[in-house]
């Protein structure tokens, strides 16, 4: 492809938007996304395609090719308007308060938007929302006691990345278990009881005895605030 950059691809969000046309329905990038994430917000990815978009558009769907030239750069928009939404925050005071309010509202864009979390961590995440998000958190990182050098600040935003694609992915997967069987999610973990029962009666697993039968069932948030704060702990070598 022939650009002004020479032979480079260019992203989407370099892109001019295509002159407007004299329609009764005016189009942009910012509301195909818009769209776009109000269906996947109600009927997941699968749901999801440009025809469908067209359809709620009132267009046809060729006109949204003059948009997004495939699927993957409209799931770019998307992506990149959510991190717009956990960029609203602005700065805080103290590395540890900037980085705790940004993955605090990561968790609550992907509990708005559960297909978000289905995107986290399988594709690189480039516009310019997702990068300004990454940028405060790095710089936050950078001010931890323990992180010195650019090595430690990787293996920071490494470990940082892992938990909250970890936490949210799991959270996610849980609330869409408990809808899918249309009953709460400690029913169906009890549904289970049986089976989990002669396995355990087995003796084999004496710590997962353990975790079933004195655990409780623990808060979603508190949980995830606690291991988020202990992560941070280890961050900043306990010196914050």
């Amino acid at each position: 492809m022939d650009t002004p950059y020479g032979s480079e691809v260019v992203p989407v969000w370099e892109r001019p938007e295509p002159r407007p046309r004299a329609t009764p329905v005016p189009l942009s990038r910012a509301k195909i996304a818009e769209t776009a994430i109000r269906l996947a917000d109600a009927h997941g990815l699968d749901g999801l395609s440009v025809r469908r978009i067209a359809k709620e558009l009132g267009v046809g769907p060729m006109r949204l090719y003059d948009y997004v030239t495939n699927r993957s750069e409209l799931l770019d928009l998307m992506v990149d308007a959510v991190y717009a939404e956990i960029a609203e925050g602005g700065p805080h005071p103290g590395w540890r308060a900037t980085v705790l309010a940004i993955v605090r509202r990561t968790r609550a864009a992907a509990l708005d938007h559960e297909w978000f979390s289905d995107l986290l961590g399988g594709r690189p995440q480039l516009g310019p929302h997702a990068l300004a998000v990454g940028e405060s958190t790095a710089a936050a990182l950078s001010q931890a006691p323990a992180v010195r050098d650019v090595d430690d600040l990787q293996r920071a935003l490494g470990a940082l990345n892992a938990f909250i694609i970890g936490a949210l992915r799991r959270e996610v997967t849980e609330r869409r278990t408990a809808r899918a069987t249309g009953t709460e999610l400690s029913a169906w973990q009890a549904s289970l009881g049986p089976y989990l029962t002669r396995m355990l009666d087995t003796g084999r697993y004496p710590t997962i005895a353990r975790l079933v039968v004195d655990g409780a069932h623990l808060d979603a948030e508190e949980t995830f605030d606690h291991n988020l704060t202990t992560l941070l702990d280890g961050i900043a070598g306990q010196e914050g």
